[in-house]
C-alpha cells in the first residue's frame, strides 16, 4: 500500500512540475514574441514619419509607404492571434486594444493616401503614434515576464 501511495504522490508531483515548467516556457516564449513585436512597432514608428514626408512628392515612396502600412496591419493581426500564457493575458489584452486603435489609424491613413491627402503632421498627431506609444510603453512589463 505504501508503494502505491508513494508512486501516486510522485506521479502527482511530476505532473504538477511539468505543468509549472510548461507555464514558464510558455511565458518566456510569449515574452520573446511580444518583445519582437514591440521592436517591429518601434521600427515602424521610426521609419514611417520620414517616409510620409517624402511620399508627398515621390510616388515610389508613396507606394512603399502603403506597403509598410499594409505590412504593419498584417503584423498586428498575427500578434493579436497569439495565444498568451495565463500570466500574460492582461498585457496581451492591453496590446490587442492598442493594436485595434493602431489598425484603425493605419486604415484611416491609407484612405487619406488614396485620396491624395498625405500629411505628415496628421500622422504625427494621429491614433497611429498614440497607439505606438501605448504599445512600446508596455515593453518593461513584457520584459518582466521573461525574468
Amino acid at each position: 500500500m505504501k508503494k502505491i501511495m508513494t508512486i501516486a504522490l510522485l506521479s502527482i508531483l511530476t505532473l504538477s512540475g511539468c505543468s509549472a515548467l510548461e507555464e514558464v516556457n510558455s511565458s518566456l516564449e510569449y515574452a520573446d514574441d511580444a518583445t519582437e513585436y514591440v521592436n517591429t512597432v518601434q521600427d515602424f514608428a521610426n521609419e514611417v514619419p520620414a517616409m510620409s514626408q517624402d511620399a508627398i512628392t515621390n510616388a515610389e515612396t508613396r507606394a512603399t509607404l502603403e506597403k509598410e502600412l499594409e505590412l504593419m496591419k498584417t503584423e498586428i493581426e498575427e500578434f493579436n492571434a497569439t495565444e498568451p500564457p495565463q500570466i500574460a493575458e492582461g498585457i496581451h489584452e492591453k496590446i490587442v486594444s492598442s493594436n485595434q486603435q493602431l489598425s484603425d489609424g493605419i486604415e484611416l491613413y491609407l484612405n487619406n493616401i488614396e485620396k491624395g491627402q498625405i500629411d505628415p503632421k496628421t500622422l504625427e498627431n494621429s491614433e497611429i503614434m498614440k497607439s505606438i506609444d501605448n504599445i512600446t510603453g508596455l515593453a518593461k512589463q513584457i520584459k518582466d515576464l521573461g525574468n
